[in-house]
């Protein structure tokens, strides 16, 4: 009797089996999440090529890809500043040149007079014309045949071609069947929604036919890819509540103090809490008291007061005889939780650590040892914080501002510090960038949030104006006017020093310029280059108004208070993100006085430029500024995952499928509830094997 075998499942057939694909090229897709046959076919297009379409020269545009048909009229090798092979060819509608850097002495030979080539590339505008550099170009005859479906561009690493990953995913679509890749969505509920069928729409993503909508691929909104976008989004999802019920199996110490010195601070701070703040207190306050690990966002605009709302919890973990920890990812915004924190406490006897990474050894030991004895309650530092050798007595309270600065293991590390005796800290975790809601109603499910949407009275909305970098010498007299009037102003470069490269001023250069333009003003100079303690005396400097004007590279773009700072000038404004401008622009308008933000640019503006500079002038709402920032740089920008390492989306766009997310979350919970058993599955297939960290991003 012949028994016959079902095939088995492509997640259980190692990428191995297809062809071309050895121990060496398996070890090469590793670091892409590929290690089996469904993997294929979840690594997914980020963008597509049309290559359907033959396009005529003088059609074309400046930032377009193209295939044109071409005719060589002349090739030349030319030196200038490096060995360049330049060919000027034409179709029946215009002529553009071809530029090569790297060419053989073959390729300069074939590349000749009356020679027939296909090309594709970008088009961009040169110093004679449009111009494609390095195309991807065929040698062709009069009737040679277009691609039949757009080119899928993948994500992809060192050693791993795009050519390599088409043949793969060619491979597996050719095994794509619904027996061997389950939909783990139940029929019921993919009905009920309208979802199409998976299988289809893999086929459908990973090569569009030559008659799809183009332009609703392109956008995101075809059928196929908003299929697998919810699908990712789910299990995304799923993976935080998975997370944040495991993370409710570990206990934290309750804290449920008096309230005495929570109560001295706030009768010492000299104003009276907004409302916004004096509800996140108490909730803040609410979820310590529990045995169940707080893991809290704490969101606030710039100058919202979010330090004095950290302060207060800090106080109650004090008060209940815990340390607390104080982690920033910068020395100069580690360095202002310090004075503040010693200003508030140290009057009340509570002595305050300090630990950097540029300590000396003496100080560092020192340090060290008072955390582990316990005389040093609160503690305040950068990354140094949680190396080994770094231990707590009782640590209840973590704080961690700036968060998506720090990678996911680093604020772990962090957490593991104090799990001693069975226990973990609290965790409370600031952001003065606003998180859109959609952002956070997925990449922060498995956090508690709390935002201050009010701050103190009597801010004064700042000014913000646009200017090209033409005017500065008008620009630097409106700097002079303000010092005249007593007030202060920043002036902020990209750059410390002068690059070829980018067309930026150099904070250095700045200084000079500026000093030699006013040489009565007290000026000085902060950049990350600076050793701390140069950096912190030129800070106080100028806080106790002994400089008027502080020239900075953007070291200063959180945590600097003075009140008196009225007047900012950004320079090369246009090569900043929104989010970035509007925490500069947040360190003036902290007094009384009508402050003003002057962004100075370098024109022609990008679109996405003029939008960002638009923005800016029209509001100072930060929430407005996340929103926007979302729909133009998109969430792993706006989260920092492309900084920190963390999980990105394969598919999914939070900015482009905020529609989807009401209908996400309840799918989601419909799977948890009545189809425990697929959820697991969901996850591996999207997420992989790693772990959400907590708080991960």
């Amino acid at each position: 009797m012949t028994v016959v075998t079902s095939p088995p499942p492509l997640d259980r057939m190692p990428v191995t089996k297809l062809k071309g694909v050895g121990d060496k090229v398996a070890d090469k897709l590793a670091p892409l999440g590929i290690s089996n046959v469904q993997d294929v076919l979840f690594h997914l297009p980020l963008r597509y090529q049309d290559r359907t379409r033959l396009r005529q020269v003088g059609t074309l545009r400046a930032g377009e890809e193209a295939v044109v048909d071409l005719v060589i009229d002349a090739a030349d090798v030319v030196f200038r500043r490096r060995r360049t092979l330049l060919c000027r060819a034409s179709d029946n509608s215009g002529s553009l040149t071809l530029r090569f850097f790297h060419f053989s002495q073959a390729q300069a030979k074939s590349l000749k007079r009356g020679v027939c080539i296909r090309c594709f590339s970008e088009v961009r505008r040169g110093p004679a014309g449009l111009e494609m550099v390095h195309p991807e170009y065929s040698f062709i005859e009069s009737d040679a045949e277009l691609e039949d479906s757009l080119t899928a561009i993948y994500p992809t690493t060192e050693g791993v071609h795009q050519l390599t990953l088409r043949k793969l995913t060619d491979q597996a679509l050719h095994l794509l069947t619904a027996d061997r890749v389950r939909d783990w969505i139940p029929p019921a509920l993919l009905s009920q929604y309208g979802f199409p069928d998976l299988a289809e729409a893999l086929q459908t993503v990973h090569r569009p036919p030559s008659d799809i909508d183009i332009p609703s691929l392109i956008e995101g909104s075809h059928p196929a890819l908003q299929r697998l976008a919810i699908e990712e989004l789910i299990a995304h999802r799923l993976g935080l509540q998975l997370q944040r019920l495991q993370r409710q199996q570990d206990l934290a110490p309750s804290i449920q103090p008096a309230g005495k010195l929570s109560r001295q601070l706030l009768a010492d701070l000299g104003f009276e809490l907004t409302r916004a703040q004096s509800r996140v207190v108490s909730e803040i306050v609410e979820s310590m008291q529990s045995t169940q690990p707080m893991l809290r966002l704490l969101q606030g605009d710039v100058g919202a007061g979010k330090t004095v709302v950290a302060a207060l919890a800090a106080a109650n973990a004090v008060e209940a005889g815990m340390q607390v920890a104080i982690m920033a990812p910068t020395e100069i915004l580690a360095e202002q939780h310090l004075l503040n924190f010693i200003e508030w406490f140290e009057p009340m006897q509570i002595e305050i650590g300090w630990l950097s990474g540029k300590l000396g050894v003496k100080a560092r030991r020192s340090a060290i040892e008072a955390v582990a004895m316990g005389r040093s309650r609160i503690v305040v530092g950068t990354h140094a914080l949680f190396q080994d050798d770094v231990e707590f007595e009782r640590l209840g309270l973590a704080i961690i501002d700036e968060q998506h600065r720090f990678g996911v293991h680093q604020r772990m590390a962090l957490r593991n510090k104090g799990a001693t005796a069975g226990f973990v800290p609290h965790q409370l975790i600031m952001t003065a960038t606003p998180i859109p809601r959609t952002l956070a109603m997925t990449a922060y499910a498995d956090l508690d949030c709390s935002i201050i949407d009010e701050l103190p009275p009597g801010r004064k909305p700042v000014q913000t104006i646009a200017l090209e970098a033409a005017r500065r010498a008008e620009v630097a007299e409106r700097v002079a006017a303000a010092i005249a009037e007593g007030r202060q102003v920043y002036w902020v470069c990209t750059l410390i020093e002068e690059s070829e490269s980018l067309q930026a001023q150099a904070a250095e250069d700045a200084a000079n310029q500026l000093s030699e333009a006013m040489p009565e003003t007290r000026i000085g100079l902060v950049h990350g280059r600076l050793k701390s303690k140069d950096k912190e005396r030129v800070m106080q400097a100028f806080k106790q108004r002994e400089l008027e004007l502080l020239v900075a590279t953007t070291v200063i773009e959180v945590g600097v208070d003075v009140p008196n700072a009225s007047l900012m000038v950004i320079e090369n404004a246009e090569r900043l993100g929104l989010s970035q401008l509007h925490q500069l622009r947040g360190r003036v308008g902290r007094g009384q006085a009508q402050s003003t933000c002057i962004l100075l640019y370098q024109g022609p503006l990008s679109h996405n430029a003029k939008q960002r500079i638009g923005i800016m002038r029209e509001t100072n709402d930060g929430f407005v500024i996340a929103e926007k920032d979302l729909e133009i740089r998109g969430a792993g920008e706006v989260l920092g995952t492309r900084q920190t390492g963390a999980t990105e989306f394969k598919i999914a766009d939070l900015g482009r499928d905020a529609g989807l997310l009401t209908t996400v979350a309840v799918v989601a919970d419909q799977l948890q509830s009545e189809h425990p058993d697929c959820v697991t599955a969901l996850i591996r297939r999207w997420i992989g094997e790693q772990k959400r960290e907590y708080g991960s991003v």
